[in-house]
């Protein structure tokens, strides 16, 4: 990234744990990183930990379903094939296949002790 590519160009926040990190990139080509592209529309910003500068971290997405802003973290989002927030995993549970509701039912079983 240049010096351009690397500025901040807002505020990225999960509406459910309110992480809250500055994102250098939304969408799914991020820059330098010519063969990459996402399955999603991402915020993004770079890897602090390498100098690479190809090298970046997805801060989280828009929920699929509800268009929340919700980060990675699996307390937050799910990806299976689009990103869905946990509460509309939950809400339309029967809509996903056995092995997803048996992933949500592991995580809310995880939370709970």
């Amino acid at each position: 990234m240049d010096l351009e590519e690397s500025r901040p160009k807002g505020v990225f926040e999960c509406e459910l744990c309110r992480l809250s990190v500055p994102y250098t990139y939304f969408g799914q080509r991020p820059p330098n990183s010519h063969s990459v592209v996402l399955l999603e529309q991402c915020f993004i910003t770079k890897d602090p930990f390498t100098p690479d500068k190809e090298k970046f971290l997805i801060l989280g997405s828009p929920c699929s379903l509800c268009e929340k802003a919700v980060c990675v973290g699996t307390e937050c989002s799910l990806f299976y094939s689009k990103r869905f927030c946990l509460p509309c995993v939950l809400q339309h549970r029967d809509d996903f296949p056995p092995e997803i509701q048996q992933e949500v039912d592991k995580r809310k079983a995880q939370k709970k002790s």
